[in-house]
């Protein structure tokens, strides 16, 4: 069935007909049009369109088609345009005539943008709690090595000694972040728009505040032309992902870095990594290359549907039915990213005397030195390059930070007094970092506790 057709002498072609249904990908918002459609028949009844019997008729027939519509046959023939003509078209089978009025007054321009916004806040629900899964997963790995040390890099160089767990924590801040994204994206997703019809609002007085209220919405949008062209709630939704997934292939590069050989930091799980057809030594890291691959997927989603918006002219225009593919896709490869990375995290086992040892046979410790010199009167610049010409006489050498004692560090530079040497020791150093964010260990633990708590207080 068509909600349209008076106007035409015939109707669309075979060729149009397939190019331009949605069915096959928007039938996931079935259930968030029907209850945008059972909430829209209360109102219908408010202003006198429905009798209370025929609204309790309509609720009840669209009660039954969500029972229905749990079975994949429920789809089987189907050859409706969109979601939404298939569930007027199977309200009219069970409710007769009557299913006729339940467009009174709406349009669907605003109907999309009711259901897009009603799956929207689910799924930013669900990323928000597989976020959190998997900050509470990072959070766990950092106490289980709470005293490991391992080197921090810039430009994929030794820079300076770090406890695992500070290292840990820097990606419980970037998903920290997407959580608190994800809240936006709702926030900005939750305002109802029934009410607007096609762009020039409704002829018909509903009480949208009463709409809004019986579906959760925080409010009611306040433009209906915005509304009829808006599809801003899915691009924040799309960015929001975008960015986390950034953030996931970025932890994902890291781990597949530490946990090959040249590293041989990390074990990672047998259940998440897999071999190779011809050479049988070989454990890959399958799951985290394909979180890695998966995050260019996302980020296409928010540029796909950027570009489609870019152009268009107010208000509706029927480019924007290409937002969904996207959207669907996105949520889907971020819910499965999150949750494989998780397992991942859980299951990963770091081996502390490896990272332990490149921090302390590198020279992680030359900022130590210099931020010592300085503490101890020697001037900044002065001071960098005392320890410049130390570590470029030591790789001269071949000699490692331990191979120094604190008398031949003095006859090489007077400067280098009292107890520096023993900041040749990585764990030394980082005593001095405990300012608040730093990687000192009173810090680290203090962040950590921190941390926990901040997860009891991430209820959805």
């Amino acid at each position: 069935m068509k909600l349209w057709g008076g106007r035409f002498e015939s109707g669309p072609s075979e060729i149009f007909e397939r190019f331009s249904g949605s069915l096959d990908f928007d039938r996931r918002l079935i259930d968030a049009d029907i209850r945008g459609s059972q909430a829209f028949a209360r109102a219908l009844e408010r202003v006198g369109i429905l009798t209370a019997e025929e609204r309790e008729q309509i609720v009840a027939a669209f009660d039954a088609i969500r029972a229905e519509a749990a079975s994949p046959s429920f789809y089987e023939g189907a050859t409706d345009e969109d979601v939404h003509t298939l569930v007027i078209r199977k309200l009219k089978e069970r409710a007769g005539a009557v299913a006729d009025k339940i467009h009174t007054g709406r349009s669907r321009n605003e109907q999309v943008s009711l259901d897009t916004r009603l799956w929207l806040r689910e799924e930013c629900d669900q990323a928000r709690a597989l976020l959190r899964d998997l900050m509470g997963a990072l959070v766990d790995c950092a106490g289980a090595y709470p005293e490991a040390v391992v080197p921090g890099y810039t430009h994929m160089r030794r820079a300076q000694a770090v406890l695992w767990a500070h290292y840990l924590l820097a990606y419980f801040e970037m998903f920290a972040r997407d959580w608190e994204r994800f809240g936006d994206a709702r926030r900005r997703a939750n305002v109802m728009p029934l009410g607007s019809g096609a762009l020039a609002g409704s002829g018909f007085p509903f009480d949208r505040e009463a709409i809004a209220a019986e579906l959760g919405f925080e409010g009611v949008t306040r433009n209906s032309m915005d509304v009829s062209g808006d599809r801003d709630f899915s691009l924040d939704f799309l960015y929001a992902a975008s960015l986390a997934m950034v953030h996931l292939s970025r932890l994902a590069e890291d781990w597949i870095l530490y946990s090959s050989e040249e590293f041989g930091w990390l074990e990672l799980g047998d259940g998440v990594t897999s071999g190779s057809s011809l050479m049988p030594q070989k454990k890959n890291p399958d799951s985290l290359e394909l979180i890695r691959g998966k995050s260019g997927r996302v980020m296409g989603c928010l540029t796909s549907l950027m570009v489609t918006m870019k152009g268009l002219p107010m208000t509706y225009n029927r480019d924007m039915q290409e937002d969904k593919i996207p959207m669907f896709e996105a949520a889907d490869q971020l819910a499965g990213s999150l949750m494989m990375m998780r397992e991942v995290v859980q299951t990963a086992r770091l081996i502390p005397e490896k990272p332990a040892s490149a921090a302390e046979e590198s020279w992680v410790v030359a900022t130590d030195l210099a931020e010592a010199l300085a503490r101890a009167g020697t001037p900044f610049h002065q001071a960098h390059r005392i320890v410049g010409q130390f570590v470029l006489e030591s790789v001269r050498g071949g000699k490692r930070p331990a191979d120094w004692t604190a008398e031949a560090m003095r006859k090489f530079a007077p400067e280098f007094t009292g107890g520096m040497a023993a900041l040749l020791d990585p764990r030394k150093g980082m005593e001095s970092r405990e300012l608040p964010g730093g990687t000192g260990p009173v810090t680290v633990a203090a962040a950590l506790a921190e941390a926990r708590e901040r997860l009891e207080r991430m209820n959805l």
